[in-house]
């Protein structure tokens, strides 16, 4: 499935917080690739989303930090961090890794893909991406929202960027992260799952399928948390 939104969303931060804690979770590896954002700042999101602590407090004992990091995260996140990720480049780090979880941070930005179209470049992309997927692994990617989401609290499909059904179509799930532009909401971010073909487990609350979830987001310790 994929993650969209408009550029400064959060899209980063929440990718911070939900892989840090997965990464807590997993028997094996989850890797992250950064073709976005500059690899030293992901890599300081996920210091302050594990264990939720400002910049500052990073760097007031960055050994102890470090330490302390790879404790709650069990030291299963790999962050592969290059401007020009290509498709051969991500099917030898999962060869090597064999990763439980895998993250593309931006997916619509990996290599190696041609098409008439740059909307069937992209199929090509997120088919590729699902087959991948297959068997004991999930795949999360990151893409943009259209001009038409800015502003907008619940993205929908309509609104992801440079798509028209070839995105969509290939994947099992879709969250928007919307943000509005009134006054006293801008710590305010706005979840909406467009699509959800997830089977999910015992666990699961059918009324939530495709549930509308406000939130706040914390920019400073790179973490979502439920409004209340």
């Amino acid at each position: 499935g994929f993650v969209f939104a408009r550029p400064e969303t959060g899209k980063t931060t929440f990718l911070a917080d939900q892989c840090t804690y997965m990464a807590s979770q997993a028997v094996r590896s989850v890797v992250w690739f950064n073709n976005e954002e500059q690899g030293e700042k992901v890599r300081l999101r996920t210091y302050q989303a594990a264990l939720g602590i400002t910049q500052d407090e990073i760097w007031y004992d960055k050994q102890a930090t470090l330490d302390k990091y790879r404790e709650v995260t069990k030291n299963k996140l790999f962050i592969y961090d290059d401007a020009n990720i290509y498709r051969r480049d991500v099917e030898r780090v999962i060869a090597a890794y064999d990763p439980e979880l895998v993250i593309f941070d931006q997916i619509d930005k990996i290599r190696g893909f041609d098409a008439d179209r740059p909307d069937l470049v992209y199929g090509r992309i997120y088919q590729w991406a699902r087959e991948l997927a297959k068997g004991q692994r999930a795949i999360i990617g990151v893409c943009q929202s259209d001009g038409t989401g800015e502003g907008v609290r619940w993205l929908t499909m309509a609104h992801v960027a440079e798509a028209k059904t070839s995105k969509q179509a290939e994947a099992d799930w879709i969250l928007g992260i919307g943000r509005s532009h009134e006054t006293g909401t801008e710590d305010i971010r706005y979840l909406n799952i467009s699509k959800n073909k997830l089977l999910g487990d015992m666990n699961t609350d059918p009324k939530e399928r495709h549930g509308r979830f406000e939130v706040f987001i914390k920019p400073t310790i790179a973490r979502y948390e439920d409004l209340v």
